[in-house]
């Protein structure tokens, strides 16, 4: 189709890692981000690549399929990552950033590029020449929501996600608490607030009698199960909160024994100051958030920095609309990338960016798309988002499950080994394939196993 200028719509983790794959590999790109002349509900930063929910990109392990994504990545050369290694703090076997200089970084790095013009600019339709890469992500404005509906011929599917409070370093008694990872792995980066059974079902009663943020008359709450309302998960059972994010299981307290409920605090950034309520995803109305979450112990004067809130998420019906190289099975030069295509979580939707970068480089070069393969993370989350013969399309992380089976395996462990291991070979042969033909300006690599 020749070297036009690509437009990327949307300056999140997809659409940046999109852009940079082109941008690296020579092609001209242009970024319409609508911050800061239009910020979502849930966004506060005027920064490309702002992390509204979390700070971490969970397991660092390469032998989960977490890890093994972000090896991936690693390998494509995504500025997320290298942004992720530069801007790390502590925390057990997470990969957790600092998240304002994380993003201060990557934007940098995107306005600094010579092949990327950012556009501060809100928009409400499609370009109708060009190659363009959708990444407007799952807080997608409702002008350009309505522009997609039209262009994809059915509804939008959505769910509700929520995003934790983080609560002033400076408020928290942490006489009270005790620092440990879960099984003593990766330090003590986890500010653990143990609580005895008459403090948990107190909380746990007046968690689920809270007054709760009204959703809107027109919208059915339908939750992502991977990332529900604390309040949601408390109404299933007095216990069920013991068994998720409060469950004390590997954790010993200061006496040696493991309490009968525990909150976990994450550091929000490298000086400490801020921390995290770990999956206290809430839409509890503000004054009862500080009502309820004061009663944790340790919380007891608790300032919170920043409430927790609930936004809607928006995705597409990616198995009937997208090919596996995230074409836009109507138009071939329209991709799409992100969480709106029906992946869940950071390195998945920026995985999902560094795929439709390349396959636009491609296609920017008169040449076929290719898809990584499926034994890959990248081509296994491809494959669960495009396969039409799934029923009642969800949005899905990254996990074992997604992968092709060995014929053959003795353990689970083993299993994932070789899945894992096969991953990268597979990952390696389609990259260099890729490079062969459209080099990139710089390699970024990986590690070897």
């Amino acid at each position: 189709m020749g070297h036009e200028n690509v437009v990327v719509i949307g300056g999140g983790l997809a659409g940046c890692e999109a852009a940079w794959q082109l941008a690296r590999r020579g092609f001209n790109v242009t970024i319409c981000e609508m911050k800061p002349l239009k910020m979502s509900e849930a966004h506060r930063s005027p920064y490309l690549a702002e992390l509204v929910c979390s700070n971490s990109f969970r397991s660092s392990d390469l032998f989960s399929a977490a890890g093994l994504l972000k090896e991936e990545m690693r390998r494509a050369g995504s500025i997320v990552m290298e942004a992720a290694a530069k801007t790390a703090i502590p925390a057990g076997q997470a990969l957790a950033v600092d998240r304002e200089k994380f993003s201060a970084y990557v934007t940098w790095h995107i306005e600094t590029h010579p092949n990327i013009k950012v556009e501060r600019k809100e928009v409400d339709d499609i370009p109708s020449e060009g190659i363009v890469i959708i990444a407007t992500g799952p807080l997608t404005s409702e002008k350009f929501s309505e522009r997609i509906s039209i262009m994809t011929g059915r509804e939008h599917l959505y769910f509700y996600d929520a995003i934790s409070p983080i609560v002033d370093a400076s408020s928290i008694d942490f006489n009270i608490g005790f620092r440990a990872s879960r099984y003593n792995k990766g330090g003590d980066d986890y500010l653990n607030l143990p609580m005895n059974k008459e403090e948990y079902e107190a909380f746990v009663r007046e968690l689920v009698s809270a007054k709760r943020v009204p959703l809107r008359f027109f919208e059915k709450p339908i939750f992502f199960e991977g990332c529900l309302p604390i309040e949601e998960m408390a109404e299933k059972g007095v216990d069920t909160l013991r068994f998720g994010p409060l469950k004390p299981v590997g954790l010993r307290d200061m006496r040696g024994l493991e309490p009968y409920a525990v909150v976990q605090l994450r550091a929000e950034n490298l000086d400490g100051t801020m921390y995290n309520m770990v999956g206290f995803q809430t839409r509890l109305t503000y004054p009862e958030q500080k009502r309820v979450f004061r009663m944790i112990p340790g919380l007891g004067n608790a300032e919170f920095l920043r409430y927790g809130s609930m936004h809607r998420n928006t995705y597409i019906n990616s198995p009937i609309l997208l090919e596996k190289t995230l074409q836009f099975k109507k138009d071939e030069r329209i991709f799409f990338a992100g969480q709106i295509t029906g992946v869940e979580g950071y390195i998945e939707s920026a995985s999902m960016g560094i795929v439709a970068g390349i396959e636009a480089a491609l296609l920017s070069d008169s040449r076929k798309p290719v898809p990584p393969p499926p034994e890959t993370a990248m081509g296994a989350l491809i494959k669960y988002i495009t396969d039409i013969r799934r029923k009642n399309f969800q949005p899905m992380k990254i996990n074992f499950g997604l992968f092709p089976l060995p014929e053959r395996g003795p353990g689970r462990a083993k299993r994932e080994a070789f899945i894992v291991r096969r991953a990268i070979d597979a990952f390696e042969r389609w990259l260099e394939d890729i490079d062969r033909k459209i080099p990139p300006m710089e390699l970024h690599g990986g590690v070897s196993i």
